[in-house]
């Protein structure tokens, strides 16, 4: 069934232009069908479409269900920006795929990319949603200052995770054992240049704990999925 994504369609009942145009334009959709509508908020709607315009498809909510995370708990990814920017839309969609509910980039000390197209990674953000079947829109935060990030509370884990041998290698620990299972995690991943020696002490001295991801020298992209993908292999494996 065809999903679509509208934040206030419970009380609109009207699709977005946008998705009113990829409805009756693209997917050729009309009256009488029956489609899926997500508000992004958790929860996810049976609808039926009633009018079928390109700008303004209206439909009649047959019934609506609560569809939590399935990962149960806050996942919040905090990486700096590649120079590339496909690489970066790259890692939001498969984020999105994979599970999370929080991204915040990150202006470190060696980012070599200070600037974002927020519109772009949102329309990403909502498509992957849709495909992967989620009805939870993940936060996408302006680009945050690293010395300002490390500052702001948070209720749960946070690590880090850098690659620099002239950092303080020793006290690090893997992911797999520093990581509590089904619990609210942030992870902190670096530039392409890594995390100055600066930026790696002020988060340690804020509690952040240090991780390693494995051997391998990771891109920034890679990093932060490999992360993330860890943390969902390790709630599964989590004895019920």
């Amino acid at each position: 069934m065809h999903r679509f994504y509208c934040p206030d369609i419970a009380a609109t009942g009207t699709l977005t232009e946008a998705e009113s145009h990829h409805c009756v334009r693209v997917l050729r959709l009309g009256e009488g069908q029956v489609v899926e509508v997500v508000d992004g908020l958790g929860t996810l709607y049976q609808a039926r479409i009633t009018l079928a315009h390109q700008k303004h498809t209206r439909v009649e909510i047959l019934s609506s269900e609560r569809v939590q995370p399935h990962w149960g708990h806050s996942i919040h990814l905090a990486v700096a920006p590649t120079k590339n920017l496909d690489r970066m839309e790259w890692l939001a969609e498969k984020a999105t795929e994979i599970g999370f509910d929080r991204f915040t980039p990150l202006r470190c000390d060696n980012s070599e990319r200070i600037t974002l197209k927020p519109e772009r990674i949102e329309k990403i953000l909502v498509a992957a949603m849709k495909q992967s079947l989620k009805a939870t829109l993940p936060c996408l935060d302006p680009i945050t200052p690293m010395t300002q990030f490390i500052d702001e509370p948070f209720d749960g884990q946070r690590l880090i995770a850098y690659c620099d041998p002239n950092l303080p290698r020793q006290r690090r620990t893997t992911l797999a054992q520093a990581y509590r299972p089904v619990s609210n995690v942030q992870i902190l991943i670096g530039p392409e240049g890594d995390f100055s020696p600066a930026e790696v002490e002020a988060a340690l001295n804020a509690g952040f704990i240090p991780v390693s991801l494995g051997q391998s020298r990771l891109r920034t992209e890679t990093a932060a999925l490999a992360a993330l993908s860890a943390i969902h292999t390790i709630d599964q494996l989590k004895p019920q």
